[in-house]
């Protein structure tokens, strides 16, 4: 641990993460940020102001760890804040849990530690941002498998890396990127290189044009022989290992990315509502709100976002197991998508409109089908653990010996 904890001033400032007075603060950024969402989607420009709002409050750091000068923040402490910034502006709120996560990670206590205490400095001090850069044009997501292109070359100097990556979160503000690549080694290491965003090689390709979350900035990035010390190989190990993961990281990272489309649905529910209370038909004499059809409509999406919500507190509370935590975010996003859809077909055209915020709430919600692990790999999982399950329970003394010749490992 560093000799000596740095603390911000601005984050002293910062009222108790559970008080009301922190709960008002929240309200005020939700605000803030969405003054200026609709401008940031129609440019896909990047949020800088939000950020640099985001540190002078202390937030860039709020799950570094309090014994590193951080705010220490629990996952459920975490979630608000990030539901909060996604009312606001999701784009914001994914580069920022992206940040969130990566603090939070304990894989970070293997780290040189003076490479440790310049990232944690760096952020409190500066608001400095770190994301890790994974996706590659040909590869697509690592988490379908194989072995990334970018190589990490070992020299006398230190290694250099060459590669390209793709759907960089935040990178038009990253300090610090963590690239997953493998050595030229005949057995290779793969994993995070850290790398600086200021070293020499790196050009950033300003692709990003998406239909959705277009204020992410996440361009295309080359390296191209970019050098970087022999102990920013930070979190590597051999290609044939186990994968590295943490549990609970795997549980924050479910609920948090869940809290950013229910807030985007949410924001789509609040439009619908005054809408329908502002439309006031000719032919009607009264808005659409008093008719029972609407009211009832509401309901049901007030229904599921009432059980989005209750999902995501069970699991920021830990009262839902971390193998569950991928159906937690299947559960709770599609939940979101049919709350916008939901919406749209409410209001027609109107809903439609690049007048109105509807259409952008649904562009953004929809990305929530993308992030790792998509659907169709929880509900594969899923079905294999509670076959896996089944089989155990037929082989168990209680289930009855021989009862099945299908073992739990071949189930799996």
């Amino acid at each position: 641990m560093p000799t000596s904890v740095l603390r911000l001033p601005t984050a002293a400032h910062t009222p108790q993460l559970d008080s009301p007075e922190f709960a008002a603060l929240l309200d005020t950024l939700t605000a803030e940020f969405a003054a200026t969402a609709a401008d940031h989607d129609r440019d896909a420009s990047f949020p800088h102001a939000n950020f640099e709002r985001l540190h002078q409050l202390g937030l860039l750091g709020l799950t570094v760890p309090r014994a590193l000068g951080g705010l220490g923040a629990d996952l459920a402490q975490t979630t608000r804040v990030v539901a909060a910034v996604a009312r606001g502006e999701p784009s914001t709120a994914l580069v920022l849990t992206m940040q969130y996560l990566q603090h939070a990670s304990d894989r970070k206590a293997k780290w040189p530690q003076h490479l440790l205490d310049r990232v944690v400095r760096e952020t409190l001090r500066d608001g400095a941002l770190i994301n890790a850069l994974r996706v590659e044009p040909e590869l697509g997501t690592p988490a379908r498998g194989g072995l990334p292109n970018t190589i990490a070359r070992r020299t006398p100097e230190g290694w250099r890396i060459s590669g390209r990556k793709i759907y960089s979160t935040g990178i038009p503000r990253l300090t610090w990127l963590g690239v997953w690549a493998r050595s030229d080694d005949a057995e290779p290491l793969v994993g995070s290189w850290l790398v600086r965003r200021d070293t020499p090689g790196i050009t950033v390709i300003e692709n990003w044009d998406h239909l959705g979350m277009r204020a992410t900035g996440s361009h295309e990035v080359v390296f191209d022989n970019v050098l970087v010390p022999l102990d920013h190989a930070v979190e590597v190990a051999p290609a044939g290992a186990a994968p590295d993961l943490e549990p609970a990281l795997l549980l924050w990272m479910s609920v948090l990315l869940s809290a950013i489309y229910d807030a985007v649905a949410r924001s789509a529910r609040d439009w619908l509502a005054t809408w329908l209370e502002e439309r006031v038909p000719a032919n009607l004499g009264a808005p659409l709100s008093s008719l029972p059809r609407f009211q009832e409509a509401l309901g049901q999406i007030d229904a599921q976002l009432f059980s989005n919500r209750v999902l995501i507190d069970a699991a920021a509370n830990g009262s839902i197991a971390s193998k569950d935590a991928f159906q937690v975010k299947y559960l709770v996003t599609n939940q979101a998508i049919q709350v916008v859809e939901k919406a749209i077909e409410l209001s027609g055209n109107p809903g439609l409109s690049r007048t109105n915020a509807l259409q952008r709430h649904y562009r953004d919600v929809l990305c929530s089908r993308i992030h790792t692990p998509q659907n169709d790999t929880i509900l594969v999982n899923a079905g294999r653990a509670a076959f896996a399950a089944r089989a155990v329970k037929k082989i168990s003394p209680a289930g009855g010996a021989g009862l099945s010749s299908i073992t739990a490992k071949e189930a799996s």
